[in-house]
């Protein structure tokens, strides 16, 4: 199993029957392929759709129906397509359950930068800052290191994305879980120990107790 299919096998399970979810593009959009299939969870794209449903088959795009990230998306039934000042009023308001967001790094206050490196050119924050700020639950998924330089250090040294704490980090190797004492290691991936995880992590980790295998 790669360890973006761990991270989005594991990030599925926090989605329950009712919720308003945001996927940011690239690893978390792979989360909605391991929700169960009586799943009635309701994905919303910040460009304006509530009810997205899978990637359509090659030839079938709708050249009108795309996420945020410009990706091709399919509806399902019942799905309501909105204006852009109703999507981020929903955003802003506090009516979004859960945004699963990327990340660059997230730092020992919980705080998450993921939206560009300086000096490479971007295109800008697009909705992160609103969904970081807005959402009920932010879920952080991403790989525990770069090219071996861990992503979950004392301090963000790029751009921070919002002055919020996150809610959840979920990587191939953790679940990680940012509170007010600090970072307390919640769960480890299969195979993989807690001497392995604080290896790959320059940020204090809090450690209570047995640390129980994460269930895929």
């Amino acid at each position: 199993m790669s360890a973006k299919e761990i991270i989005a096998r594991r990030v599925a399970k926090e989605l329950k029957s009712g919720m308003l979810v945001n996927l940011g593009i690239g690893l978390p959009s792979m989360v909605a392929n391991y929700l169960p299939p009586d799943s009635d969870v309701f994905f919303q794209a910040e460009n304006g759709l509530i009810g997205l449903g899978s990637r359509p088959v090659e030839g079938m795009e709708d050249p009108f129906l795309t996420d945020a990230g410009g990706g091709f998306v399919s509806a399902i039934p019942g799905a309501a397509s909105i204006d852009s000042s109703m999507s981020f009023s929903l955003i802003r308001g506090g009516h979004l359950d859960i945004t699963v967001l990327g990340g660059l790094q997230v730092d020992e206050r919980g705080y998450l930068a993921n939206w560009m490196v300086p000096g490479h050119k971007v295109p800008g924050m697009g909705g992160a800052m609103d969904l970081v700020a807005g959402a009920r639950q932010v879920i952080v998924a991403m790989v525990h290191t770069a090219k071996g330089t861990p992503k979950i250090v004392p301090e963000c040294n790029l751009p921070l994305t919002a002055a919020r704490r996150v809610s959840l980090i979920v990587t191939e190797m953790a679940v990680i879980e940012p509170t007010e004492e600090g970072l307390v290691l919640r769960e480890r991936a299969p195979g993989v120990s807690v001497e392995d995880i604080t290896a790959a992590t320059t940020a204090k980790l809090i450690v209570k107790g047995d640390v129980p295998e994460m269930v895929l």
